[in-house]
């Protein structure tokens, strides 16, 4: 049994020059997250409650370290598990892509229906682009989420057998493009899934999303406070002044808020229904919507040295703007919560424990 470290307390480098691969390559690796060896953080494992890995991908967040860990751990191992399919090891991505061009890559003979409406077996030719996918080139497999002739579909495909197109955001994660053409799918990594499969996986993209957002909340919330009662102005901390007192006090609120409401879906996810997709549009309105105000409050409070490359801030708020937008903004969600809501169902809704 061996141990992989990440140390972010040395210089971080820009995201897309980071190897993940060593971080997941051997499946009985007990992988560490820290920045001090008493303060290391062991990742779940691979078969732990949500709300065991919330917690991870929250720390992760808090850390902002770079590597796919929510992406993998939230997103794709539970949709493969749902799905039947093997996990394959090291770090993994997944794309929610409804416009791609599926069809059969062995059309059936049939005199009903129209040409190509029927396969012979599941084997799959996949044509379009997959947007904007999280950490593309260091993942070992993507899982996709797609229409096929049949309904919704799941499958797997390897960034090599796509046309990579290198992007990022603005905390230069990488954010790649991969252009399918015709790409054949073979029967053993495809499966065909429920529309309600296909609901859970945007719901676990965004509450993973949130999860991360809760993290990086919280190292604002740290050096925020670590900067103003440290730095002096006038002959006593910042601190001290009464202002900055209430601008810390709703920095913690609203971090407060993001983390209460990521919790608060963990066990609505596993028990799935309604109640999970109110509780993580729910979570997800809310860490979008603080995310602004957060990032805004410790700007202020920083001054100008908070948006240096030298200082440890921008680690942070870089990645709340870019994640507030990443799998529905707070708009989006806020519209799908009030959606099924009716002046009747409002209140019985808030109050009923899932």
């Amino acid at each position: 049994m061996s141990t992989h470290t990440i140390d972010t307390s040395t210089p971080v480098i820009p995201a897309d020059a980071y190897d993940t691969t060593t971080f997941f390559a051997d499946p009985d690796t007990i992988a560490v997250v820290t920045n001090t060896t008493p303060d290391a953080v062991p990742l779940p494992a691979a078969d732990a409650s949500t709300a065991e890995l919330l917690a991870a991908a929250q720390e992760s967040g808090r850390r902002v370290v770079p590597e796919p860990f929510a992406e993998t751990a939230l997103v794709a191992r539970p949709l493969l598990h749902r799905a039947h399919l093997p996990v394959p090891d090291g770090p993994l991505s997944y794309a929610i892509a409804p416009e791609l061009t599926v069809r059969y890559a062995h059309p059936a003979a049939s005199p009903v229906g129209s040409s190509g409406c029927l396969g012979d077996d599941d084997t799959l030719l996949v044509t379009g682009t997959l947007r904007r996918v999280p950490w593309a080139r260091a993942a070992a497999a993507v899982v996709v989420l797609a229409t096929a002739p049949f309904g919704p579909v799941l499958l797997t495909l390897t960034p090599d057998q796509a046309a990579l197109t290198p992007g990022g955001n603005l905390a230069e994660e990488p954010r790649d493009d991969l252009h399918l053409a015709a790409l054949e799918i073979p029967a053993s990594h495809v499966r065909r899934i429920s529309p309600e499969l296909l609901d859970e996986a945007r719901l676990r993209a965004a509450l993973a999303r949130s999860a991360l957002i809760a993290g990086a909340a919280e190292r604002c919330v740290d050096l925020t406070v670590t900067h103003t009662t440290a730095r002096t102005q006038f002959g006593r901390p910042l601190s001290r002044f009464q202002a900055v007192k209430q601008e810390e006090a709703r920095l913690i609120e609203e971090a407060a808020l993001v983390r209460a409401a990521v919790q608060a879906a963990a066990v609505p996810l596993d028990t799935g229904g309604t109640a999970a997709y109110f509780a993580v549009a729910a979570a997800k309105t809310q860490a979008s919507a603080s995310a602004t105000e957060i990032t805004r409050i410790a700007h202020q409070l920083h001054g100008a040295i908070g948006i240096t490359r030298l200082n440890p801030l921008h680690l942070a708020t870089t990645r709340l703007w870019s994640w507030r937008d990443e799998d529905g903004d707070e708009t989006y969600w806020a519209h799908r919560l009030a959606r099924p809501l009716t002046a009747t169902t409002l209140w019985p809704t808030l109050t009923t424990t899932p």
